[in-house]
């Protein structure tokens, strides 16, 4: 099986990718995880509330966490994109074709959860959109799995390919 790269023709093209890059990937990141994690307590706000109810303080804080950390994941992802169209990105590594594939659809299924989880939860919240809702929660499951992907296949790259592409979204020898 023939390997293939984006390497050919990008003389200019940076080893890793920028600082604001990594920050912007990392923070993400954690904020996922954060929405992951404690995502459920929206429904806890939205039922309290439904039911005519005050919600007690950790109820209406994570709740509106939430849908702040929400709005953040969206302008961070939005601010990503931007610098991810202005600046060179690393090449790919050479990797069999159908793998570059994958590695490529992976990362569009990743901006396209980025953005879609927020904008569903945010009209699914505001605009008060059942269906919205419905898709909203249906994103947390496929998150899960595509972040596991990703993360093996950075662990595959680190110890079984022992190459540096995790050096390329790392903070180490900046």
């Amino acid at each position: 099986m023939s390997e293939i790269s984006d390497r050919a023709g990008i003389a200019d093209a940076p080893a890793a990718y920028s600082t604001s890059q990594v920050l912007l990937h990392w923070v993400i990141a954690a904020l996922i995880i954060f929405q992951l994690v404690f995502g459920e307590s929206i429904k806890d706000y939205g039922h309290t509330l439904r039911d005519g109810e005050i919600p007690s303080t950790l109820v209406w804080l994570m709740g509106n966490l939430h849908i702040w950390v929400g709005v953040a994941v969206l302008a961070l992802t939005l601010a990503r994109l931007a610098l991810r169209l202005t600046r060179a990105a690393p090449p790919a590594p050479a990797l069999a074709a159908p793998l570059l594939l994958a590695m490529r659809a992976t990362y569009a299924l990743f901006y396209a959860l980025l953005l879609a989880a927020p904008v569903t939860g945010l009209v699914a919240w505001y605009g008060g959109v059942h269906i919205s809702g419905e898709i909203h929660e249906i994103l947390k499951p496929v998150f899960i799995v595509l972040i596991t992907l990703h993360v093996l296949a950075a662990l595959w790259h680190r110890f079984v390919l022992k190459d540096d592409v995790m050096s390329r979204m790392s903070f180490a020898g900046r």
